[in-house]
């Protein structure tokens, strides 16, 4: 018996890298997966899922687009009968230093990120909160995708470090709205070898085939899965950092000094 057995889960950004890692990993857990991406990427990765004894339906959304987002929800409870778990994945780079950066760089980056966590997020908060109003309250779980980039900043990624601040900040706001309705809201902020990281040095793969790989998506999913749980109702407008075999909780902005006086 799966963690997630009887569960209905969504996963964007699912035809590579994090995306199908966690779409596997939720799948292996007994979830039934709406697999989410553009082009035939889905639906190998859907195949992949029911070759593999999985259920999993493909979707080729673009999770930007506010009513092909809804449908995507629709699809989903159309084809399972549910939805319990959103896993915001998708994303794209387009890197350069703010000096450099034209509009054509900052508009698609801010688009696939930020409005494609919202959009996906928004239609299933309505469905999850039409579904708590009707009497059929149950386990929800939303789980974004920021980045330490959008944690601590970085050179060359004011486009992608902007939307993932907005992300981490997008999960505290899921989870404290829709907290009544059963519904949790947390983000992960994973470094881990994609698509998107695969050509930097940093990332390359271990040397030794045999050796563990801590920078493999696979490390990232079984933390994905855990937040979708029953058992992680506790945990809400969380953010944590997952490499390898680590996992950090992380606080948001603190105060670390203070100037006051009686008057202006």
């Amino acid at each position: 018996m799966g963690a997630l057995n009887g569960k209905v889960a969504i996963v964007t950004g699912a035809g590579q890298g994090l995306g199908r890692a966690h779409a596997h990993y939720l799948a292996g857990e007994g979830a039934r997966v709406g697999v989410t991406d553009l082009g035939d990427r889905a639906r190998t990765v859907a195949e992949e899922i029911s070759s593999a004894g999985g259920e999993a339906v493909a979707n080729q959304a673009s999770v930007s687009d506010w009513q092909a987002s809804r449908e995507l929800i629709d699809q989903a409870v159309d084809t399972y009968g549910d939805l319990h778990i959103l896993v915001n994945n998708a994303g794209i780079l387009r890197d350069k230093m703010s000096f450099n950066m034209d509009e054509e760089d900052w508009d698609p980056v801010i688009d696939v990120h930020l409005k494609g966590h919202f959009c996906p997020s928004r239609h299933a908060g309505v469905y999850w909160r039409s579904q708590a109003k009707a009497g059929q309250e149950a386990p929800r779980r939303i789980i974004n995708t920021s980045s330490e980039a959008g944690l601590f900043g970085n050179a060359g990624q004011a486009n992608y470090a902007a939307a993932k601040a907005g992300i981490a900040t997008l999960a505290v706001v899921f989870g404290r709205e829709l907290a009544r309705y059963g519904v949790t809201g947390n983000a992960i902020a994973p470094r881990a070898r994609t698509a998107m990281t695969e050509d930097i040095p940093f990332f390359a793969a271990p040397e030794d085939p045999e050796a563990f790989d801590p920078l493999a998506p696979e490390n990232v999913s079984p933390v994905v899965a855990w937040l979708a749980t029953d058992g992680a109702g506790d945990i809400n407008g969380q953010v944590f950092v997952v490499i390898g075999g680590g996992v950090w909780a992380m606080a948001g902005y603190t105060a670390v000094g203070q100037v006051q006086k009686d008057g202006a």
